[in-house]
């Protein structure tokens, strides 16, 4: 299995970027994706998921931190999930994982993870 992220970046508060996760080597509409963040000296937390697309329909949850400003999707044409972030904060400012498993909303319920890519939010 392999994840690659991509689209992370330098934004000013209030702005916007989105991340994207190109999957292979697993059947992708049969995983749940999920994208984690982990800032400086800190644990890596769980931002948000999609279920796989048969068991829960794709239902999406999310951090509350980020409820309404984010917005995970999938396209499992193209195996990819995406993370649309609006209204940056600055305490979104961490590197971000993207992750494939068997579903949950946790790190230890994901088993492949991505290099992750660097967001940085200046105030």
């Amino acid at each position: 299995v392999q994840l690659v992220e991509s689209g992370g970046g330098l934004v000013q508060a209030g702005g916007s970027l989105r991340l994207s996760c190109a999957a292979s080597g697993l059947t992708f509409s049969s995983y749940a994706m999920g994208w984690f963040r982990q800032g400086p000296g800190k644990e890596r937390h769980f931002v948000a998921a999609i279920m796989w697309s048969g068991g829960s329909g794709g239902s999406t949850y999310y951090q509350d931190s980020v409820k309404g400003r984010f917005t995970i999707s999938r396209d499992n044409a193209k195996n990819t999930v995406n993370l649309q972030m609006n209204s940056l904060e600055p305490e979104d400012t961490a590197v971000y994982y993207c992750a494939a498993g068997p579903g949950g909303l946790t790190v230890p319920e994901y088993d492949d993870w991505g290099q992750g890519t660097q967001v940085t939010v200046s105030s």
